[in-house]
């Protein structure tokens, strides 16, 4: 089970029911996510998802601000205490290790994690996060193989649609040096008349004749 809710910036906003649900989160998220947590104490796994070309950094102030509530809320431990510290980072930089508990991460550059200090509640906030609450059972690895399928025929059309930009521009480029090449058999062409009429007239005022019915 899987809950979602509705956040500012219309990110799509979810969370697993359990520590198991969790597993799957871990397992089939995708490079778009970004997972959140409090830190040093026990509470939901929390995922946003970014739009494509976004970077964490992209994340508005007002959408983290209701995720770090939400976060807050759902720690057992977390939500009694005044203030608690909130890390995030992307799914990419999560590491799940053989020997770690269900429902257990780490990270592989602990330089990519982020850290927001002193996260206190807002009812507010809460409340009107809480209200938008929807539950569902997702196919996380369908879901995965989907959005990759998808990325890979993208990848593929704009690899054939390069491919065809630049055999246009080698044909053009192809059609420049045939122009410049005839321009300058051309040019030489009418250099050797001219010179091998002047050597058979001796004539200038026939060559200048010639000059002038040449142009």
């Amino acid at each position: 089970m899987v809950f979602y809710y509705t956040i500012r910036g219309g990110y799509k906003c979810y969370m697993g029911k359990d520590k198991y649900e969790n597993e799957d989160l871990i397992a089939y998220g995708w490079p778009e996510d970004v997972w959140f947590h409090v830190d040093d104490v026990s509470s939901a796994h929390v995922y946003i998802r970014l739009n494509k070309g976004e970077t964490i950094d992209d994340i508005p102030e007002e959408t983290l601000e209701d995720v770090f509530q939400l976060v807050k809320n759902h720690s057992i431990s977390g939500c009694k205490m005044p203030k608690v510290n909130i890390v995030y980072t992307n799914w990419s930089n999560l590491r799940k290790g053989q020997d770690m508990d269900t429902g257990t991460i780490g990270f592989f550059n602990m330089k990519a994690v982020h850290k927001k200090i002193g996260v206190s509640r807002d009812r507010m906030i809460v409340n009107r996060i809480e209200k938008t609450k929807v539950e569902a059972q997702p196919d996380f690895k369908k879901e995965r193989e989907e959005r990759d399928a998808k990325e890979l025929r993208e990848k593929k059309k704009e690899f054939k649609e390069q491919r065809i930009r630049e055999k246009a521009e080698e044909e053009e480029n192809r059609k420049k040096k045939e122009a410049m090449s005839y321009d300058r058999i051309f040019e030489h062409t009418e250099l050797m008349d001219y010179n091998d009429f002047m050597d058979k007239s001796g004539d200038v005022t026939a060559s200048k004749a010639y000059e002038e019915d040449f142009m």
